[in-house]
C-alpha cells in the first residue's frame, strides 16, 4: 500500500535499553511522530538507509557499535539531524559528539518535554535550512517540500516514501545530474551503491504517478550510465 504524499515526521530511535525504546516510542507517537525502533547499532544504519527518517535520537552506549561509530559511518552518506543520548555528562563527550556531527545531545535521563522541544527545534532548523531547496513548482508540477506535498495540475497524489525522496533529490539540484551512486546512497543507503535496477523500476513508478514520458521526458530526464535531473520543459503542442 502506497504512503500519502504528506506523512508524517518519521523518527529512528537506536537505543539498546527496552524500556528506553518503549518510552521513547509512546512519547513520539503521542506527538503525531511515526517512529522506528533499533536495539544496535548496525540495526540502525539499516533502518536509517530503509526508511530514511527526519530525525535520528542515537544512543551512544551502544552493544555491537558505540554511537560515535554509527555516527561517523552515518554522516558519510546523510545529514540527517541526529540528538545524542547518553549516561555520560562531561563537556568532552559532548564535544566529541557535536564535532562528529550530532545536531544536539541530550543527557539521561531526560524529561519527555525537554526532548520534545529539542526534536521540535531541530526540524524547524531543518526546514530554515532547505529553505526554498527542493521547492518545485511550473504550473503543472508542484513540489512542497515543507508540507511534504506533490501536486500534479492542482492534484495532490500519493507517492511512497522512496518515489518522494528520489523526487526531492532530483529537485534539489534542478537542471543538475545527479548521479546513480549519489540517488542510491541518499534513498537505499550506502549497501546498495551499485544496485542500479532499483532506479530504473522507481522511475518508472514516479513518472507514471507525475504524467511523465520515457520516451520524451518533460521533467526527469536519464543521462545513460550517469545518472538524473529534474528539468522543466514546455508541455509540447498538438501535432
Amino acid at each position: 500500500m502506497s504512503e500519502p504524499a504528506s506523512t508524517p515526521v518519521r523518527i529512528q530511535v537506536v537505543d539498546d535499553e527496552p524500556q528506553i525504546r518503549r518510552f521513547l516510542d509512546i512519547s513520539l507517537r503521542a506527538q503525531g511522530y511515526q517512529v522506528d525502533l533499533a536495539e544496535n547499532g548496525r540495526q540502525g544504519l539499516e533502518q536509517i538507509a530503509l526508511h530514511q527518517p527526519d530525525l535520528v535520537v542515537l544512543d551512544i552506549g551502544l552493544p555491537d557499535i558505540d554511537g560515535h561509530a554509527v555516527l561517523h559511518e552515518l554522516r558519510q552518506w546523510s545529514n540527517v539531524p541526529v540528538i545524542m543520548l547518553t549516561v555520560r555528562s562531561g563537556e568532552a563527550e559532548k564535544v566529541a559528539a557535536l564535532d562528529a556531527g550530532a545536531n544536539d545531545y541530550v543527557t539521561k535521563p531526560f524529561g519527555t518535554e525537554e526532548l520534545m522541544a529539542r526534536i521540535r527545534s531541530l526540524l524547524r532548523a531543518r526546514v530554515r535550512q532547505e529553505g526554498d531547496a527542493g521547492t518545485f513548482d511550473d504550473g503543472h508540477l508542484h513540489i512542497d517540500p515543507s508540507k511534504r506535498e506533490v501536486r500534479v495540475a492542482g492534484e495532490l497524489i500519493t507517492l511512497t516514501r522512496k518515489e518522494y525522496a528520489l523526487l526531492q533529490l532530483l529537485a534539489r539540484n534542478p537542471g543538475r545530474v545527479v548521479t546513480q551512486p549519489q540517488i542510491l546512497r541518499e534513498v537505499w543507503g550506502v549497501s546498495h551503491e551499485h544496485d542500479t535496477h532499483y532506479i530504473r523500476i522507481l522511475v518508472a513508478k514516479l513518472r507514471q504517478k507525475i504524467g511523465d514520458d520515457a520516451v520524451a521526458p518533460r521533467y526527469i530526464v536519464t543521462e545513460p550510465g550517469v545518472g538524473l535531473k529534474l528539468v522543466a520543459l514546455p508541455e509540447p503542442g498538438p501535432g
